[in-house]
């Protein structure tokens, strides 16, 4: 087994994490890659996954294949319900990545999750440094909801969602909700959220009595699902990733 410095100064990174920087595939399959021998660091065979590499320099092979850096990817997918927001379901349900198996593309990982039940806007990439900045609570980004619920929450209901809910140790809150519209027995609320906490829009509504019949992720940031149609994936523009990039003064430059 190659000996490899423990030092992690610059572009050093452990191999699985490498592998996945690289966009050659998950953090997971590359665990699976590694521990199974199939990975070599300049022609050494490297089976431990503490192991550091420096992903500018060291060459990296798969089965005596190079690895090299992948073209940056950004889309959007309209994400459908009943899909599970996954690569591989240890329960064989549909992914998300059936929408994406038309498109000849690196490996792409989605920036968070919506889950099985909810629907629209989910980003895809490869780039992992601006994913995991994107996640970030510090950085701020709204993500916006349109959520039909079963009559019409009061008032005292929808400020309680906005000063905070304690559920299960956790402190839900929404920046901003709104009534959209009304009709007999249903509504359509707005809902801006800055951080992604696992079902926290449903657990607020559980909170006060209320039922989700449907809910939709309109927004993520200055990014809007528009008119894309269920189901349906596009590349964003170089003004959309531009803005990402540079959202709160950080940068993701491509060689990241």
């Amino acid at each position: 087994m190659a000996k490899i410095s423990q030092a992690a100064p610059g572009t050093r990174v452990t191999l699985p994490r490498a592998l996945s920087k690289l966009g050659y595939c998950s953090r997971t399959q590359a665990e699976k890659l590694v521990a199974g021998g199939h990975v070599t660091v300049g022609g050494r065979r490297v089976t431990d996954l503490s192991a550091w590499v420096d992903i500018r320099t060291d060459r990296i092979a798969v089965d005596g294949k190079p690895v090299e850096a992948e073209a940056r990817v950004y889309l959007m997918l309209n994400k459908p319900r009943g899909l599970v927001t996954t690569r591989d379901d240890p329960e064989g349900r549909d992914t998300v990545f059936s929408c994406l198996e038309h498109l000849d593309i690196p490996h792409v990982s989605p920036v968070g999750r919506l889950d099985k039940a909810s629907e629209g806007l989910l980003l895809f990439t490869n780039d992992t440094v601006l994913a995991q900045r994107l996640l970030d609570p510090d950085s701020d980004i709204a993500k916006t909801y349109h959520v039909q619920v079963r009559g019409r929450p009061s008032e005292a209901d929808l400020a309680r969602m906005t000063a905070g809910i304690f559920d299960d140790g956790e402190l839900l809150k929404a920046r901003r909700v709104r009534v959209l519209r009304e009709a007999d027995k249903t509504c359509w609320l707005e809902f801006e959220l800055r951080e992604g906490k696992n079902r926290e829009i449903r657990r607020m509504l559980e909170a006060i009595g209320s039922e989700c019949l449907r809910l939709v992720r309109i927004a993520f940031g200055d990014l809007t699902l528009g008119d894309l149609e269920k189901g349906k994936t596009r590349f964003l523009n170089d003004a959309e990733i531009a803005t990402l990039r540079h959202r709160n003064g950080f940068a993701s430059p491509a060689g990241e």
